[in-house]
C-alpha cells in the first residue's frame, strides 16, 4: 500500500474495520484498487486468513485481474483465496454440497446452445400448446428459455410460478391459459434436468439458495469459514444473487460492496438501483463512501457525461441517497470541448466523420492509429466503413462480427455445409 498514492476517501474504504460497508465508486475512481488494497490489509493486519476472505465477481477477466493483484503483493503460498464469478463459486459449493439437496454433485453444466437442443430432443415432454405452432414447432424456445431464465434471476421457483398461474383470475382467458402452459412447462423443465443430472447457468444461483435455505448446518459452516465478503459491480446484481448474499453474511455482515447505478448494464436482468437501495434496508448500519476522484478522464469528459446522466434523475442514487457523485479530475489538463455532429441522414454522419478524420490528419499533429470510432453495435459500423474507404482513409474493425462476412471465410463456410 505504501507503494500507492491513494486519497483520502480510498484510505478510509480499505481501512474500515468490521460491518456492512457500501462504496460507491463512479468510473475511473480506483475501484479494484480499493477492492484489492482492502483485502491483502485484511489479510496482512492478521484479522482473517486467505481462505476466509469472499469476494465475488461478474466476470471471469475481473475475477482474474484482481486474483493477480492480490497474487503478486502476498508471499509465496498465499494461494486459496476464493476471488471468483457468482457462477464459480456457486458451481464450487454444489461440486461439494449438492447432495444435501438430493442433486448429483456431478452434474454436467450446459451451455445455451444446448440448453436449447435438450428442449428440442425433449419438446413433446412438455405438453405445449399455444407455444408449439404446427408450422413450427421449435419457434418459441429461445423466447421460453429467456422467460425461464428470468424467474431464475428473480428467485421464482416452479412451484412459486404454478401457485401464481393457479391463482390468476381477472384478466384474458387466453392470457390465463398461456401462463399456466409456461407454469408446467417450468416445472417439467425442472424435472427433467434433475432426471438427466444437468443444469445451466441459472440454476447455480437457485440451487445453491435451495440449499443454504434448506440445510442450515451447511449455511452455518460456509458463514463461519467466510468472514469477510466483498462483492464488486454490485450494481448488477439481480435478486437472486443479492438473496445469496444476504444469506452468506448472516448476522455479523462483514460485507463490502462496490457500485455505481449509472454504470448498471444489466438493468434488463432485474439489475438496478433498487439492489443498492436493498442493501441499505437490508444491513441499516452501513457506513458509506463516495469515491469521486477520476484518473481516467479530462474534466471535460466527465462533466459533459454528468450533464446527460442527469436524463435518468430520479431514479439514481444520486437522488434517492442525497449524495454528491460528480466526478472530479485529477489530471490537470480541462481538455478539448467536445464537439457535436448533428445531421440529418446517418450517411452524412459517416461522411461528417470521415472529412473530420482528415481535418485532424491535416492538421500533422496526429496519425490514422490515433483516431478510434466507438459504435454501440456492429451494424453500425457499416455506413462509417464504406465513408472511410470512399475517402481513402486507411481502418481496421475490430469487433468479431465482420469476420464471418469476409469472402474467404464465407466460401469456407460454404464448402463445409457441402460436405
Amino acid at each position: 500500500m505504501t507503494f500507492l498514492k491513494l486519497n483520502e476517501e480510498q484510505l478510509k474504504a480499505i481501512k474500515f474495520g468490521t460491518g456492512p460497508l457500501l462504496i460507491i465508486a463512479g468510473a475511473g475512481t480506483g475501484k479494484t484498487t480499493v477492492i484489492t488494497e482492502r483485502i491483502k490489509r485484511l489479510i496482512f493486519s492478521k484479522k482473517v486468513k486467505p481462505e476466509e476472505i469472499l469476494a465475488l465477481t461478474f466476470t471471469e477477466k475481473a475475477a482474474r485481474e484482481m486474483e493477480e493483484r492480490v497474487d503478486v503483493a502476498m508471499p509465496y503460498g498465499y494461494t486459496q483465496m476464493w476471488i471468483m464469478t457468482f457462477h464459480s463459486f456457486c458451481d464450487r459449493i454444489l461440486r461439494d454440497s449438492a447432495l444435501n439437496i438430493g442433486l448429483d454433485p456431478k452434474y454436467k453444466l450446459m451451455s445455451e446452445a444446448e440448453t436449447t437442443q435438450f428442449i428440442r430432443n425433449n419438446l413433446f415432454k412438455f405438453d405445449l400448446d399455444y407455444f408449439r405452432p404446427l408450422g413450427n414447432p421449435t419457434r418459441f424456445i429461445g423466447g421460453m428459455l429467456q422467460h425461464f431464465s428470468r424467474l431464475q434471476d428473480e428467485d421464482v421457483s416452479s412451484q412459486d410460478y404454478l401457485t401464481y398461474a393457479k391463482k390468476l383470475r381477472g384478466v384474458d382467458k387466453l392470457e390465463i391459459k398461456k401462463t399456466r402452459e409456461l407454469a408446467n412447462a417450468y416445472r417439467t423443465y425442472e424435472e427433467l434436468k434433475t432426471k438427466e443430472g444437468l443444469m445451466d447457468f441459472g440454476d447455480l444461483i437457485v440451487k445453491t439458495l435451495k440449499l443454504f435455505r434448506e440445510r442450515k448446518n451447511v449455511l452455518k459452516e460456509y458463514q463461519k469459514q467466510f468472514k469477510y465478503l466483498l462483492v464488486d459491480e454490485f450494481q448488477d446484481t439481480n435478486f437472486a444473487q443479492n438473496e445469496l448474499v444476504k444469506l452468506l453474511c448472516g448476522k455479523d455482515g462483514n460485507v463490502t460492496v462496490v457500485a455505481d447505478d449509472d454504470q448498471a448494464i444489466y438493468r434488463w436482468r432485474g439489475a438496478a438501483v433498487s439492489n443498492v437501495v436493498q442493501f441499505r434496508k437490508s444491513f441499516p448500519k452501513t457506513r458509506v463512501i463516495v469515491l469521486t476522484k477520476n484518473y481516467r478522464s479530462t474534466q471535460e469528459i466527465l462533466d459533459r457525461s454528468y450533464d446527460l446522466i442527469q436524463y435518468n434523475n430520479p431514479d439514481r442514487l444520486e437522488v434517492v441517497e442525497k449524495i454528491n457523485k460528480k466526478l472530479v479530475s485529477v489530471g490537470k489538463e480541462k481538455g478539448e470541448k467536445i464537439k457535436f455532429i448533428h445531421v440529418d441522414r446517418v450517411e452524412n454522419e459517416a461522411d461528417e466523420i470521415a472529412k473530420e478524420i482528415l481535418r485532424l490528419i491535416a492538421q500533422d499533429k496526429y496519425k490514422y492509429s490515433d483516431i478510434a470510432i466507438l459504435v454501440r453495435a456492429n451494424n453500425h459500423s457499416e455506413p462509417i466503413i464504406r465513408a472511410l474507404s470512399r475517402h481513402g482513409i486507411p481502418h481496421q474493425f475490430l469487433g468479431p462480427g465482420r469476420l464471418f462476412r469476409q469472402s474467404e471465410v464465407v466460401d469456407l463456410i460454404s464448402y463445409l455445409k457441402v460436405l
